[in-house]
């Protein structure tokens, strides 16, 4: 596998003492370039943990984290930093933006924060990557004017601005009716379609039925994967039924 990156026993230990929770058990993981993975598991099973863990947004107690050959997990916190702000992107359920921009600059503030001092040059990107979106007009508007599914097309928009090599995503449909929900994921199912690899977290299985692979996650443990074909047109019925028993095999 020509990996993007390499978890081995990750293990993730919350609290000291009496209070100590072990929330990941020596997790073993490995996320192809251009690879589209879900990561499915009941709350506290870890699935969240993991994705902060390997994405570097969160330290691990033991193990190791290699992202593009990179072991991200003995970097210093600024090193750290320059490899999630060059090389990933971040969408979560709730995308978080300033309340004194309007959405362009929210979308373009990363890219700015990254070096790269061309405004018109990055605004033209942004533009770009909101058209494709389809959130194009919507430049000048506060973030207390655009829709849940406005708002998490703009942070899409923000995640790509420094053309990352994998997006992680955390239940980025979890605030979203169904209609944004579906249509966001048709969005990512196509920015994975042109290369870029993602992780993402979900608890819903027509979310988990658009990626080539999911895993399952219990008690901080890996406990099963479920192969999926390349989201090409597949009969999403199908897919979902397969995730459904893939659900109700390992409980969860």
């Amino acid at each position: 596998m020509n990996s993007i990156i390499t978890g081995k026993n990750i293990v993730k230990i919350f609290g000291k003492g009496n209070e100590q929770a072990k929330v990941l058990n020596g997790v073993n993981v490995e996320i192809a370039k251009g690879e589209f993975v879900a990561i499915m598991g009941h709350s506290g099973s870890g699935k969240s943990t993991l994705l902060f863990a390997l994405s570097g947004m969160d330290e691990i107690t033991s193990g190791s984290v290699k992202f593009d050959d990179i072991e991200i997990s003995k970097l210093s916190e600024n090193q750290l930093a320059d490899v999630r702000r060059t090389k990933m992107g971040f969408i979560f359920q709730q995308p978080t933006m300033l309340k004194n921009l309007n959405l362009l600059d929210n979308i373009i503030l990363p890219a700015v924060h990254n070096g790269k001092k061309d405004i018109e040059k990055l605004t033209q990107r942004a533009k770009n990557l909101m058209k494709k979106t389809g959130i194009c007009g919507l430049e000048s508007r506060d973030i207390t004017e655009a829709s849940g599914g406005q708002l998490q097309r703009g942070g899409i928009c923000r995640a790509l601005m420094n053309e990352p090599y994998i997006l992680f995503a955390d239940e980025p449909t979890g605030a979203l009716n169904s209609k944004s929900a579906e249509e966001i994921m048709e969005l990512l199912v196509e920015i994975n379609k042109e290369g870029t690899a993602i992780l993402l977290v979900t608890h819903d299985a027509k979310v988990a039925a658009r990626a080539d692979r999911i895993l399952f996650m219990k008690d901080g443990n890996m406990i099963s994967e479920l192969l999926l074909q390349k989201f090409i047109g597949r009969d999403m019925e199908v897919r979902e039924k397969k995730v459904l028993a893939g659900m109700a095999a390992v409980g969860i």
